[in-house]
């Protein structure tokens, strides 16, 4: 075991530790802005759907119920305008962090293969490179990559953690890119429902992909749009030629989705109020943390979408971390995410109203 946990990194979130125990020691409480875990409560109906699928004695199947992938395909055609989608274009997964630290594995990578991810990315890119002996590679730009090597190309937009999002014109363009040198592109498109300043679109978009999914995935989750983090719900959609293999995989490794959850799913995915609804609450506490980051001297780049707001003073990412400890709110360090990132710190929408309104007070005192 020894030799497969010392392939990866410290766990970045045991260096925090010293300011949450610094923020908690604030007189009206600490206002964890860290993580982005969902505070709100999960909408009634997904609630009702998962309870009354609750007797569920046997086995759930790896590919789902045949409601789930319709729920699945409906949605993709609707909501990110893919055209002829069937349910052998998707694959639920139990929650979008397990597929990603284990898709190289998965797909038969290891030494002498890379992996790429953005230069600020979600750690877990570089977590499922390690775990499959693969090299890892950070890009500005992929198509400045050299493609002799690289096996899986990993998108991310919205991004976690700048929020910035990728125009249709540049994801065409790493699209074909990664076609002509065969490259597997898999874009991580779990904000795309929260685009403030931007529009996000997905690889799927024929608009992108020319009409096929012909070497490129999705991966989209249900944890931010629905409230569903704790229900562990995600999907890939996008290319038969790769989910095929991975479903086969995937049966032999057990990882099924729950039967209530995939009942939920099925609920949360056919509806959009209570996701305009998440995105107002998202909408506001966005606009209130920004105005009071920026009163505070603060300067924010990005940030177009997603749940987060990336921030700088100009200043080491751990100044700044302490610096807001010190006032009672915990955020994330920049270089969680890549050296690149450590002159700023990553600040989530993902708390209560009443959280939001304290943080704001206290920098705007």
């Amino acid at each position: 075991m020894s030799a497969v946990s010392d392939r990866l990194p410290a766990f970045p979130w045991d260096k925090l530790e010293p300011y949450k125990k610094t923020a908690a020691a604030h007189p009206d409480g600490i206002v964890d802005l860290s993580v982005g875990t969902p505070v709100d409560p999960v909408p009634e109906h997904i609630q009702k759907a998962l309870i009354a699928a609750a007797d569920s004695p046997g086995y759930p199947t790896v590919w789902g119920t045949p409601e789930l992938r319709d729920a699945l395909t409906r949605w993709v055609e609707h909501r990110l305008g893919a055209r002829e989608v069937t349910h052998r274009h998707v694959l639920p997964v139990v929650g979008s962090k397990e597929l990603v630290a284990w898709l190289p594995t998965q797909l038969g990578l290891g030494p002498g293969d890379q992996v790429a991810f953005p230069r600020l990315a979600y750690p877990t890119y570089e977590v499922g490179a390690r775990l499959a002996r693969a090299e890892h590679v950070a890009y500005d730009d992929p198509t400045e990559l050299d493609p002799s090597r690289l096996k899986l190309l990993w998108l991310n937009s919205p991004s976690n953690p700048t929020g910035r999002v990728l125009a249709k014109e540049e994801l065409t363009r790493i699209v074909a890119w990664a076609r002509e040198h065969g490259v597997l592109v898999l874009s991580d498109e779990c904000y795309i429902e929260l685009g403030w300043e931007a529009d996000p679109v997905s690889v799927l978009h024929p608009g992108v992909n020319g009409g096929s999914y012909d070497g490129i995935v999705a991966v989209h989750s249900l944890s931010k749009r629905s409230n569903l983090a704790g229900y562990r719900a995600a999907f890939l959609a996008g290319d038969p030629a790769v989910l095929g293999p991975l479903l086969q995989i995937r049966k032999h490794g057990g990882m099924m989705t729950p039967a209530p959850t995939q009942a939920a799913v099925v609920a949360a995915l056919g509806d959009d109020e209570h996701v305009r609804v998440q995105r107002e609450r998202y909408a506001a506490r966005r606009a209130a943390l920004r105005d009071a980051l920026l009163a505070h001297g603060f300067r924010i780049e990005h940030s177009e979408a997603s749940l987060y707001l990336w921030a700088t003073r100009d200043e080491s990412c751990w100044d700044t971390v302490a610096h807001l400890a010190d006032r009672g709110i915990l955020v994330a360090p920049g270089d969680f995410y890549g050296p690149a990132g450590d002159r700023f710190v990553r600040v989530a929408l993902t708390a209560t109203d009443e959280r939001v309104r304290a943080a704001a007070a206290r920098l705007t005192a």
